[in-house]
């Protein structure tokens, strides 16, 4: 089984250029009408940043803006959708480059457009960040400077990333270590890393290869940092420097059960399931984590059940999650509302 077969998005259809980004320099391109490029730095720039949006507010939208001008690196923006036309030609006017496949293709997608961007560009690391996370240039340094340091190792690195914090009334990521490989000073091995805050090495992404599209949103990173591991390729996480996670729109709690989750709209949940059980057939995912995980997943489903009010629509919808993963159906979720489309 070819893990990154994708069922979702052609990943030889690029996306283009935000056809608003740069109204004073435009071109046409025969598969996205009235397209304009920004061109970044012609000088090669060790690190890229990367950031994903996708309904932006005018908060996030002003946060970006300045994170852009205060930025020396080169910096891609791709538009996953509701990003404004105005919007996009102001980022592109203070020197990013804004990117659209002119839909919402998944984080998977995204994520690969602006890889390729950054290594056209001349990038040979690349700094991805949701539209949300406030990691300042500072801390892309810090990330520059770890990465230097574990490319010392005999062991090649894939990333590396920041020690991940819970942003108030959210729940962090856990990333559990790789015990059978040491730390490395403030740098601790870690089976998998959430790609915000995340430095990926190009070489190595190149030999990696791409993120599943067909994943659409959730299991994406686990599934790469996995990959990267069977591949020969470290993760690793700077301990010196955090990262706030706003993953969902707040937590569920279970005293009984013992577990917490991020509290996600039905068609995210679904996603989650889905792609952690089509994942257990994967080669590279490690046979102890699919066990916990088979052992995990009823619970967690249970738990959103229960928080749902126990409504028979969410059982269903889940339950049938479960099943897609199970025969390998994939791409964009079930469920989806259409206006997120």
């Amino acid at each position: 089984m070819d893990p990154t077969r994708s069922n979702g998005p052609n990943r030889d259809e690029a996306p283009v250029t935000h056809p608003d980004a740069a109204p004073d320099a435009c071109v046409r391109q025969p598969s996205a009408g009235r397209a304009c490029e920004t061109i970044l730095p012609t000088s090669p720039s060790p690190v890229a940043i990367g950031i994903t949006v996708f309904r932006p507010t005018p908060e996030q939208v002003a946060a970006l803006r300045a994170r852009i001008e205060a930025e020396p690196r080169p910096t891609i923006v791709f538009d996953n959708g509701g990003l404004p036309a105005s919007a996009a030609a102001d980022l592109a006017r203070r020197g990013a480059r804004v990117l659209s496949a002119g839909d919402n293709i998944g984080i998977g997608g995204a994520l690969d457009a602006i890889a390729r961007a950054a290594t056209e560009a001349g990038a040979a690391g690349l700094l991805l960040l949701d539209q949300d996370a406030a990691f300042t240039p500072a801390q892309v340094s810090e990330l520059e400077a770890a990465l230097a340091r574990l490319k010392t190792l005999s062991q090649p690195p894939a990333v590396v990333g920041p020690r991940p914090e819970a942003a108030p009334g959210r729940k962090a990521p856990a990333y559990p270590r790789r015990p059978e490989i040491p730390d490395f000073g403030s740098l601790v091995p870690v089976a998998f890393l959430a790609t915000s805050g995340s430095l990926i090495d190009l070489q190595a992404y190149a030999r990696i290869g791409p993120f599943r599209s067909d994943f659409f949103i959730d299991g994406v990173d686990l599934e790469w940092c996995f990959r990267a591991w069977g591949l020969g390729y470290g993760c690793w996480m700077e301990t010196r420097t955090a990262l706030p996670h706003h993953v969902g729109g707040g937590v569920i709690r279970s005293r009984w059960l013992g577990i917490e989750m991020p509290r996600q709209p039905l068609f995210r949940m679904a996603a989650y399931l889905r792609n952690s059980v089509y994942a257990w057939r994967l080669p590279h995912v490690p046979r102890a984590w699919a066990l916990r995980q088979a052992a995990y997943l009823p619970l967690q489903a249970l738990l959103y059940w229960a928080d749902s009010g126990y409504r028979p629509r969410v059982l269903a919808q889940l339950a049938g999650a479960v099943l897609d993963g199970l025969r390998g159906r994939l791409g964009r979720p079930k469920g989806l509302p259409r206006d997120l489309v």
